[in-house]
């Protein structure tokens, strides 16, 4: 299906010069090569980057190379700010939650906890207790040990050795090894009995902004109902995020990377 004409020519230039420059990466383009990629005339297309140049949206490199400039990172990091990340992935939470009929939580790293960004409950009843906006612990819950998994460093933070009175630092990093290895994590009634977690890290650019987790009792949470709500985050999840974002892929002795084409009460999970 042919797509209409933008209705204003020179800032679509503009936005497709952007696209063009984003495709080369770090390399760039020169001028010739991304005239014919836009679509565009030299002379045209060479105001159009001055103009992204001005404001910091393309750079040029000592060969003549244009290439992306650093403005761009600020629209990136808007995008998927904490603040905005709720009504972001709420489509793909609830798209989750459809498919396995579970409780479904959006939380991020807050220092040394989770702080829960959203919530999406299933239509069967489970009794779990958990508010947006509550901060927990990160080391005894699935949400933050996938979140510190797909950590570059792999480790809790300086000062907090992950140690807690519930999961000691040898059980975290066990936790984060097979976290890696797997793609997910996993806590099975650390926090409450009779229920389970299993949650994946979201990535931008390899780096974890946020997690989510499906919460269920142990008994759905074994055998090929657990591998059914494992495949949920893996293979479903990854196909309703908004672009930019991925999951960590199963890692075995090397750097997370992203799925997906390239990563006093009681405790959230």
């Amino acid at each position: 299906m042919t797509q209409p004409p933008s209705p204003l020519g020179s800032v679509d230039k503009a936005l497709l010069t952007l696209d063009a420059l984003a495709r080369a990466g770090a390399g760039g383009l020169a001028l010739a090569d991304l005239a014919a990629q836009v679509g565009a005339n030299k002379s045209t297309l060479h105001r159009t980057l001055a103009a992204l140049r001005h404001r910091g949206y393309a750079d040029q490199r000592p060969d003549g190379a244009y290439t992306l400039g650093p403005a761009v990172l600020s629209l990136g990091a808007a995008y998927l700010a904490e603040d905005n990340l709720p009504a972001l992935l709420r489509p793909a939470l609830e798209s989750l939650r459809d498919e396995v009929d579970e409780l479904v939580h959006l939380g991020t790293l807050a220092g040394q906890e989770v702080v829960y960004l959203d919530k999406v409950e299933p239509q069967r009843p489970l009794r779990v207790w958990s508010a947006v906006g509550r901060r927990i612990p990160v080391a005894t819950t699935a949400l933050g040990r996938a979140l510190l998994a797909a950590t570059p460093d792999g480790a809790p933070s300086p000062g907090h050795d992950g140690e807690s009175d519930a999961t000691p630092d040898v059980t975290l990093r066990a936790a984060l090894a097979a976290a890696r290895e797997r793609g997910y994590a996993t806590e099975t009634e650390e926090n409450e009995p009779g229920i389970a977690c299993v949650a994946v890290a979201l990535l931008r650019a390899g780096r974890p902004v946020a997690a989510v987790s499906i919460t269920a009792p142990v008994e759905r949470m074994t055998g090929a109902a657990r591998d059914a709500r494992v495949a949920a985050l893996r293979e479903l999840l990854p196909r309703v995020l908004p672009t930019g974002l991925t999951v960590p892929t199963p890692w075995a002795g090397g750097v997370v990377g992203g799925g997906g084409g390239r990563a006093g009460g009681r405790p959230a999970r």
